[in-house]
């Protein structure tokens, strides 16, 4: 049935109406938001809140009957509640890496266009510029589903008092790039050693033989590149753009299915929301049956671990610390069990966060 430009028309006013119609309640959504921005500041609570961000996303998601899916959805959402928190207070957020890097695309997913960001050239810079106010919040690295662990955010953990209030899963897909766009004229590529791992097949097929040189983070190789007609980086699509670089060829990653995890830290905690995960730091005696004695007690109570991993304390040989991620709330009853069994044969114990469940 073919199209009448009457019934455009018609379509079109239709869409005015329902947009005229969403600017009133956005509007009235926003009162909402600095009568709440009124309550927060007389109780001086925080701001931003990980476990009502969660219920929103989920209640939206629920109430849609489509043709919106619930990441479409999400992402609408995001921009909304974003534009809510620079009504009450404009967060500032620092983020590992230069702009076009992969933590800066997760921390925008997190906290929206409306936000500031703030890069930082090192981990260590991310957690300082939280530690010391400059911040309220950061954006790190912590795993990859192919390359593992992201150690030296780990060790970070060691001596910093921040705590973990949020995690991000994101999709990584991987482009490589040039001034020219010409895969002929590529002598030396550049990238993180996380990018470069996994996309080590693809290299090893299409550039034989060329230099792969380490770079800080995918925002710096794109730097690089750009001032170099011979060197290609791997790096986002986003980094193309802000760069002014050209795709020789996208999705190189060797795994298709690739994410990374990335975790919000800060100087709050977040509240319950019924699916949590919890993050613990623990370091055990150097003796027969210690690992055991300390995960026994997850086993006891019923609790699921999601990730355990071992680093060196760099005190002295062969002493350890064990980053735990165990699934609940570390005010919930079974957890606060483990909690007091494990303190009565580890050297420390450190809770990073509790926080809600990236789905």
């Amino acid at each position: 049935m073919k199209t009448k430009p009457q019934d455009l028309k018609k379509f079109r006013k239709a869409i005015d109406r329902i947009d005229a119609h969403l600017v009133r309640l956005l509007n009235e959504r926003a009162r909402s938001v600095l009568k709440i921005k009124a309550v927060k500041s007389k109780g001086s609570l925080h701001f931003y809140a990980p476990h009502r961000e969660m219920e929103v996303y989920r209640r939206v998601s629920r109430l849609s009957k489509g043709p919106f899916t619930a990441e479409s959805l999400k992402a609408i959402f995001s921009e909304i509640m974003s534009a809510s928190l620079a009504l009450e207070s404009r967060l500032k957020i620092a983020y590992f890496g230069l702009p076009g890097a992969n933590t800066h695309i997760a921390a925008l997913q997190k906290f929206g266009s409306s936000s500031a960001y703030v890069p930082g050239p090192t981990l260590k810079d991310v957690f300082m510029e939280v530690e010391r106010g400059r911040a309220q919040y950061g954006v790190v690295p912590i795993e990859n589903s192919t390359e593992g662990m992201v150690s030296h955010t780990l060790d970070l953990f060691v001596e910093s008092d921040l705590k973990i209030c949020s995690e991000i899963y994101m999709p990584i897909s991987h482009t490589l790039m040039s001034q020219s766009g010409d895969l002929g004229k590529v002598r030396t590529v550049y990238s993180h050693p996380q990018a470069l791992g996994q996309c080590r097949v693809w290299l090893e097929a299409n550039l034989p033989g060329v230099r792969v040189v380490e770079s800080a983070s995918t925002s710096r190789a794109a730097q690089q590149a750009a001032a170099d007609t011979k060197a290609a980086a791997i790096a986002p699509d986003l980094a193309a753009k802000l760069y002014h670089l050209k795709p020789i060829a996208k999705r190189i990653e060797d795994m298709q299915d690739n994410f990374t995890r990335f975790l919000v830290i800060g100087r709050t905690t977040a509240e319950r929301t019924g699916t949590d995960k919890t993050s613990i730091m623990v370091s055990i005696k150097d003796k027969v049956g210690a690992l055991f004695t300390l995960l026994y007690p997850f086993e006891k109570q019923g609790l699921s671990l999601t990730n355990i991993e071992s680093r060196p304390s760099r005190k002295k040989a062969w002493d350890y610390y064990f980053f735990i991620d165990f699934l609940g709330h570390i005010d919930d009853p079974k957890a606060q069990a483990v909690l007091k069994e494990i303190e009565k044969s580890a050297l420390t114990v450190k809770v990073l966060g509790s926080y809600p469940r990236s789905e």
